[in-house]
């Protein structure tokens, strides 16, 4: 058994302050994290903490290496650190994605802040919204309309995900950038971006102006030192001192890769089948219709042909709420269109944000006359138009059973029989566009041999079957630790164990797309296949994932008779390379999409306006040629020599990254478990073979009794228990009674004989005794550093290092007597201390030293680049003189003689005030630099404080 100075020791190890750059910086959120955590991540995590004077650091891994890890142990060391006011910024549709993946791998608290809930604070009469007790997550959308709120909070560290749609806020024109720019001034950043280069260099300038704007000078001295001299050496040591990048091919000795196997199930739709579709299509290509709203023409539009690719239920249904929005406008009741009610009240057909994009372009769109106007309703027009409509619900409805639900049943079989090829779970995952079309596909599965066997997942999770999987599993889950309180995410979680459980086949709208993880399944079937290739690669993301055991099978449908659909799919199949390949596509292919419904626009317009088969092979090659254009851009030589080489030797240093992070979580983890044991030795029952506990008695309202268990990177199956970490409410009172234990002098036993692992060094002091002290050194300079200082020696002298004394402090130990030590001991003992503290205060002075000097340099260069951009101006003066001058002797004729002397005049005006200006603002850059440097100098100085933990005599047996 451990003593309470075994506990103490613990304790503030396991809390401790690392230095930046050192391993233990991150200790207590690597073993925390309950997911694995791979070298690569550590190393980039570590390259956050890298200097305490940096403003924020860009990571830019490729897609498939775990960004979102990287940054969720930032983040998990900052609560640790009770740094707790944190903030991620995402694209809305990452939102769930985030939380899930803080609250389940991390065990961070968070909060999604939107327009709902931040009103009901409002409301309650909470000021500041943002301002939480969890980590706050929103959109760049929100966060942008509320950049005074965030202005006003003091963030510890803010993280932006998808950092690239940023990376145009220099420019004025790009408001959102512009405002987080301003509201996030001064605050610690942690980019996350895999593609920080696509079109242009000055993207980089752009994600390095949201860090700081003293990392390079203004835009014009980029320009001119990368863009226009294109001197990419220079920039790239520059890049490294705030941009980290790890490429897949650099850790494929520590991740396993599966394939991707592409399967095309091709179908030809029936004449009746083609005949609605092709009535339909000519429809919408009219311009006059009251149909649909001039308002909301491109995205009703686009939501209509995806519903008529999807299914004849999804269209009935469709055309039914156009059909009384049209009776509505007979009656003389204008209104638009309820696009909920067109998606089938399920976000799924588009994105949330990109429905906001296209409802943002068509809010200046005019209202057309015939819905301002009531007197201009052409009633003749309108029935016809009624008609019309009906006449498509009929044939809809005429249809029974879709060629295309068959074809599914061939392609579930095929899939399935390669699943067993593969040695995978018979499982398939059937994405649809529409919620109609899955709950047709669900009953049409189910009349052909699958009941029982399907679990639906979308936006709303409401149906009857979904709502008892939710009971049964909160159920299951009760005082398990495991039921979060959010009934949303808790039904999804419900639904996806059930599906990994039990149903073999999963009916998904797009809702399943984002933050769900399904590496249990290596089927994906894209019934309905999106336009926009990011969002495919994000279905085919939910499988074929770090974790997947298997290759994943991609199986797509493709309607033969449609030269269209058949276009658009050579197009995501060829030029995107989706559906094969070890990983997909690139991050360069889908960085080179602006925006995905840009994307999809363009698509459209080629549906809307080609009639003929040869109108549409025109169209897409041109779609085609500019897709290739911008995926093979000038910027491929620039992304590899500056991205791409930064490091020979990271395979070496991720390995020993990897052995060093191994020995210290595993004395991480027996600190935390014997202290548990000694705290909690009168309150629960300990059974260390399976590192487990049952807690008899809860410790007020933010723990339970139960069972609990030690968090494990070995052990998989965690589900319905409650896991226990330092991060758990639990485990901060094990460590706060840890911290508190009263440590008066004492005499303590260690036994070096029964420990279970050979320590030479102690075991060479076994029958002796001496005397040691523990010192608690905190430096308070450019950040708080804490170290726990051992001194001690032996009783014949001989002094022991903090190797030696650790190393006792892993041994069992027995307090023998409560006793003062004699006055020699004690008097060595502090001298000693003191001895260690002082040379310790040197060294972290050593180490501030560096960081002020890359600081200072740092500066330096951004005073260069402004200054020289001033002095290049002023040469583009000169030069244009000369050639002025060159100018007037060739000059034939007096009067182009005197209008280039007036010229020559007014250039040198300029020359002369340019020459004024540059002293000037030589003086202004340099005068703001010093006063940068001077602001380091004063964090530089240190508050050093010191504390004994605890001074005993000890034993060796």
């Amino acid at each position: 058994m451990i003593t309470e100075y075994h506990a103490k020791y613990y304790a503030n190890e396991l809390v401790r302050r690392a230095a930046h750059g050192d391993i233990d910086k991150i200790s207590a959120a690597l073993f925390d994290a309950a997911v694995d955590i791979n070298p690569h991540q550590i190393e980039a995590a570590l390259f956050a903490f890298k200097s305490p004077l940096s403003k924020g650091v860009l990571l830019a891994d490729e897609v498939g290496l775990g960004k979102t890890i990287e940054a969720g142990l930032v983040l998990c060391q900052y609560w640790a650190e009770r740094k707790r006011r944190l903030l991620v910024i995402c694209p809305s549709s990452l939102r769930k994605q985030w939380s899930l993946e803080l609250k389940e791998k991390f065990n961070l608290p968070n909060v999604i802040l939107e327009t709902k809930n931040y009103n009901q604070e409002k409301k309650m009469g909470k000021t500041m919204p943002f301002e939480q007790d969890s980590i706050v997550i929103t959109s760049f959308n929100f966060a942008s309309s509320k950049k005074t709120d965030l202005k006003s909070v003091q963030w510890d560290l803010v993280v932006i995900d998808e950092a690239h749609k940023l990376r145009n806020v220099y420019r004025s024109s790009n408001r959102t950038g512009q405002n987080l720019k301003w509201a996030l001034e001064g605050r610690k950043k942690l980019l996350l971006t895999a593609t920080p280069l696509q079109n242009s260099l000055l993207e980089l300038y752009g994600l390095s102006t949201l860090i700081s704007d003293h990392i390079f000078g203004d835009i014009k001295a980029f320009r001119e030192n990368y863009v226009n001299d294109g001197n990419l050496e220079e920039l790239k040591e520059r890049l490294k001192t705030f941009c980290k990048r790890t490429l897949r091919s650099q850790v494929l000795e520590y991740i396993r890769y599966t394939e991707r196997h592409p399967l095309t199930q091709k179908f030809r739709a029936t004449d009746e089948e083609q005949e609605l579709y092709e009535a339909i299509s000519a429809f919408l290509q009219r311009e006059d219709t009251y149909s649909i709203p001039k308002s909301q023409r491109t995205l009703t539009t686009l939501i209509l042909r995806k519903l008529l690719a999807s299914s004849s239920r999804a269209v009935e249904q469709t055309l039914e709420t156009i059909r009384d929005r049209l009776l509505d406008i007979k009656k003389g009741i204008i209104r638009d269109l309820n696009l909920e009610d067109l998606m089938d009240e399920d976000q799924a057909i588009l994105a949330e944000e990109d429905r906001d994009e296209l409802e943002m372009d068509e809010e200046g769109a005019e209202e057309s006359a015939v819905e301002s106007c009531e007197e201009t309703i052409d009633l003749k027009k309108i029935d016809a138009e009624i008609a019309e409509v009906e006449r498509f619900i009929s044939m809809a409805r005429g249809i029974r059973v879709d060629t295309k639900s068959k074809a599914l049943l061939k392609a579930l079989e095929v899939g399935f029989r390669k699943m067993e090829e593969l040695g995978a779970k018979r499982k398939a995952l059937i994405f649809t566009e529409s919620r109609r079309t899955q709950d047709y596909l669900k009953q049409f599965l189910e009349a052909n041999g699958y009941k029982g066997k399907i679990v639906l997942f979308n936006g709303s999770n409401s149906d009857k079957e979904s709502t008892e999987i939710y009971k049964e599993w909160c159920k299951k889950n009760e005082g398990t630790g495991r039921i979060s309180g959010s009934r949303v995410a808790d039904k999804r979680a419900a639904l996806v164990e059930y599906f990994r459980d039990h149903a073999e086949i999963m009916i998904a709208t797009e809702s399943a797309a984002e933050g769900v993880n399904l590496q249990f399944c290596s089927l994906v079937v894209n019934y309905d296949l999106p336009w926009n290739p990011q969002r495919i690669e994000q279905r085919i993301g939910r499988c074929h994932r770090y974790g997947q055991q298997h290759d994943v099978v991609v199986i797509n449908f493709l309607n033969e008779r449609n030269e269209a659909d058949c276009r658009v799919y050579q197009l995501l199949e060829e030029k995107f390379n989706l559906f094969n390949g070890v990983f997909g596509a690139s991050d360069a292919v889908l960085g080179s999409i602006e925006s995905g419904v840009d994307f999809e626009r363009k698509i459209l317009k080629i549906y809307q306006q080609c009639r003929t088969p040869k109108e549409i092979e025109e169209a897409f090659k041109a779609l085609q040629a500019e897709m290739e254009e911008k995926i093979k851009s000038k910027m491929d030589r620039a992304r590899t020599v500056l991205l791409e080489n930064f490091d020979e030797d990271v395979h070496q240093r991720l390995r020993f990254e990897l052995e060093a992070t191994s020995s210290r979580l595993d004395r991480f983890e027996k600190m935390f478990w014997q202290l548990t044991r000694f705290i909690l030795k009168d309150d629960a029952d300990f059974d260390d073979s399976a590192l487990s506990f049952y807690l008899k008695k809860p410790y007020g309202n933010l723990t339970e009794a139960g069972k609990y268990y030690l968090v494990s990177k070995k052990r998989k199956d965690m589900e319905g228990r409650i896991i226990y970490r330092l991060s758990h409410p639990l485990g901060e009172h094990v460590l706060e009674r840890g911290l508190n234990l009263l440590t008066p002098p004492a005499k303590v036993r260690f036994d070096i004989t029964n420990h279970p692992v050979k320590i030479s060094v102690v075991e060479q002091l076994k029958g002796q005794t001496g005397y040691m002290i523990l010192t608690k050194l905190t430096i308070q300079s450019f950040d708080k550093e804490e170290y726990l200082l051992f001194s001690g020696f032996t009783a014949s002298g001989e002094p022991l290092d903090q190797e030696i004394c650790e190393k006792i402090m892993l041994c069992q130990g027995q307090v023998m007597e409560r006793k003062n030590l004699p006055a020699f001991a004690v008097q060595k003992l502090l001298q000693e201390s003191e001895r260690f503290c002082e040379a310790t205060v040197s060294r972290v002075m050593e180490a501030n030293n560096k960081f002020f000097k890359e600081e200072q340099e740092r500066l330096q260069k951004w005073a260069d680049d402004l200054i020289q951009a001033s002095e290049k101006e002023l040469e583009d003066i000169k030069v244009r003189l000369r050639e002025l001058n060159r100018q007037a002797r060739l000059a034939t004729t007096t009067e182009e003689q005197h209008r280039i002397q007036l010229q020559i005049a007014e250039i040198e005006k300029q020359k002369k005030a340019k020459r004024r200006r540059i002293f000037e603002v030589e003086d202004e850059i340099l005068e703001k630099r010093d006063a940068l440097i001077k602001d380091l100098e004063m964090k530089m100085m240190q508050k050093v404080e010191k504390e004994t933990l605890f001074m005993i005599e000890w034993e060796i047996i």
